[in-house]
């Protein structure tokens, strides 16, 4: 006998229920102290190799404009979450790195609720969530950068 074969949901209803968890995410980031753009901006600076640990890098990783990036990094230095490491290619940038206190803080990532419940999912599952948000992501970055059509 041939397995069943799985019905395709409705899309609108997923889409809800992705808007869902993004808003849910989204307030559990309002923790230690930080707003979520401030956690993303520990994250991106805990994984980025050079020469992307900068806080230009982490504009383009999040697809934003720079002075509002690098005014959350400077306060992030302020607070003593990352640190100055010197300068990046001709000295423009500069390279910005986590601090130990930094480092401790991301321990207590509210994000970790998300990643232990990725990792409470069969493999094939996570595996089919990480190809339908790549595929997502992909999709609304490309409508950013299309033109909108004016209302005729």
């Amino acid at each position: 006998m041939a397995p069943a074969k799985l019905k395709r949901p409705a899309s609108a209803p997923v889409a809800r229920l992705l808007d869902q968890v993004a808003r849910a995410m989204h307030s559990i980031g309002h923790d230690g102290g930080l707003f979520p753009a401030q956690w993303t901006a520990l994250r991106y600076f805990r994984d980025a190799a050079a020469p992307y640990n900068t806080a230009m890098g982490l504009a383009r990783f999040q697809g934003l404009a720079f002075g509002p990036v690098s005014r959350s990094v400077r306060t992030l230095i302020e607070k003593g979450l990352l640190r100055k490491a010197g300068s990046a290619g001709r000295g423009r940038s500069e390279i910005v790195e986590l601090t130990s206190m930094g480092r401790a803080l991301l321990k207590a990532d509210p994000l970790l609720v998300v990643v232990r419940a990725i990792e409470a999912m069969p493999p094939e599952q996570a595996e089919s969530l990480a190809m339908a948000c790549e595929a997502i992501i992909a999709a609304v970055q490309a409508q950013k950068h299309e033109p909108t059509q004016a209302a005729e």
